[in-house]
């Protein structure tokens, strides 16, 4: 049975949050798409204080935008999408188009083609999130997506420059300098300058993110997205610091970033949680990190390996930080999570960042049945049949007639019933089963 030294904040708390920002999003939806550009310039104003000439960033903006970064941060950018582009490209490889013949003269095969555009959000409020313009970008580049649209929010009354620099070395083919709902709404709904875009991907805060569920069916998205989340799984063979150290490293995110602690070890449980008191002194995202510590961290002792595995995958947390002695058995056994960083050499901020894995991932328990973003969410597989004789058309009309009786969908058994009268030279009364 699990010991709990820590409990987060009530199911029933995060939901009346949740419910006050469904309500805010839903009616700044429905002005955007009543009043397109004119509302997006308000909204644009009121939150950002941003209120450009267009939105949309020319080539001369996007020059001076580089002009502003440094050659080393320029560098790092490049290294890292190298790692995003070459992991996706690999990725891509592993998906084929096939056609095969299932039996004499029926062919089958499926395509795999690219969403035709797509809109990639960018945070840029408290944290100006570069990588996200690498994780969505840049994998949409090598899925083949030929219209890309990048967005993030001004800082400082412009667009920020190292974020442009992302999207632009990413290949995006449009940039906007605009941030929030009016961001996703105007992608996705369209603006009288704004061509609408066919999916959405890229994380967001809790507006952005409810924006997203609400514009999904409208448009394709890549996942529902709620607070960054981490999971600690460790035992006896690490310390207290490293723990503490990558439970703040994603509680810093925001005030309601879930951090979990699995151990096995009371002792190292009790440990880092007093090691977490200790930098939370003196990180200087302290205060971010301590409030969503105190409402949203938790601390649980488990009896066995395999106690604290059923409670991962009940949890099926966003990250999942593995330090133990066993390390490729919970890889082998866990079921449910956004990704897994194994053994304490990695860490959440490696795949955050520039290791090459993508860090747009399931929260919210969505790991139960999806994975993150990658190159095969933006690509689309579509199927299609082929019929090349005679007799495998009356052969298939057969028992397709029949079974379109059996469920009484009479127009659907004529159609099969009208090739086996051309192709098998059957006469199958109108209306009635092949026998």
């Amino acid at each position: 049975m699990p010991k709990y030294l820590k409990i987060a904040k009530s199911e029933q708390a995060r939901a009346e949050d949740d419910a006050a920002v469904r309500a805010t999003v839903e009616r700044i939806l429905a002005e955007i798409d009543a009043g397109g550009d004119a509302t997006v310039r308000k909204l644009s104003q009121e939150f950002d204080r941003y209120s450009p000439e267009g939105f949309r960033l020319d080539e001369r903006q996007i020059e001076e935008a580089l002009s502003k970064v440094s050659a080393r941060d320029l560098s790092d950018i490049r290294f890292a999408q190298d790692q995003v582009r070459g992991f996706a490209t690999h990725q891509k490889a592993a998906l084929r188009d096939i056609e095969v013949e299932t039996i004499p003269g029926v062919v089958l095969g499926h395509r795999n083609i690219p969403v035709q555009s797509v809109g990639c959000y960018v945070p840029g409020g408290k944290y100006p999130m570069v990588a996200s313009a690498h994780m969505s970008v840049v994998t949409a580049k090598v899925a083949g997506v030929p219209r890309i649209v990048a967005s993030a929010p001004p800082q400082g009354g412009a667009p920020h420059p190292a974020i442009v620099a992302a999207m632009h070395l990413g290949g995006a083919d449009e940039i906007l300098c605009l941030g929030g709902i009016q961001a996703v709404g105007a992608m996705a709904l369209g603006t009288e300058t704004i061509r609408p875009v066919d999916m959405l991907v890229g994380p967001g805060n809790a507006y952005v993110a409810e924006a997203k569920r609400q514009l999904f069916g409208r448009v394709g998205i890549d996942l529902f997205a709620g607070p960054t989340e981490t999971m600690v799984i460790a035992d006896e063979t690490v310390d207290a610091e490293i723990c503490a150290t990558d439970l703040l490293g994603q509680a810093e995110h925001g005030v309601n970033s879930p951090a979990v602690l699995l151990t096995t070890s009371e002792a190292l449980a009790r440990a880092t949680m007093a090691e977490i008191e200790r930098l939370l002194k003196i990180l200087p995202t302290g205060p971010t990190a301590q409030r969503s510590w105190e409402d949203y961290g938790e601390v649980i002792v488990c009896e066995s390996y395999d106690e604290m595995l059923e409670q991962a995958n009940l949890i099926a947390s966003e990250h999942v930080q593995v330090m133990t002695d066993r390390d490729d058995w919970f890889l082998e056994n866990m079921t449910s999570y956004g990704a897994l960083f194994l053994g304490p050499r990695t860490n959440v901020a490696y795949g955050d960042k520039v290791i090459g894995t993508n860090h747009t991932l399931p929260t919210r328990k969505a790991g139960r049945y999806t994975g993150g973003l990658w190159v095969g969410k933006f690509l689309k597989t579509h199927s299609y049949q082929k019929v090349l004789s005679d007799e495998a058309s009356a052969l298939v009309g057969e028992y397709c007639s029949r079974l379109c009786m059996l469920e009484g969908f009479v127009g659907h058994a004529e159609q099969a019933n009208l090739r086996v009268r051309r192709y098998g030279g059957r006469n199958i009364p109108y209306g009635e089963a092949a026998l």
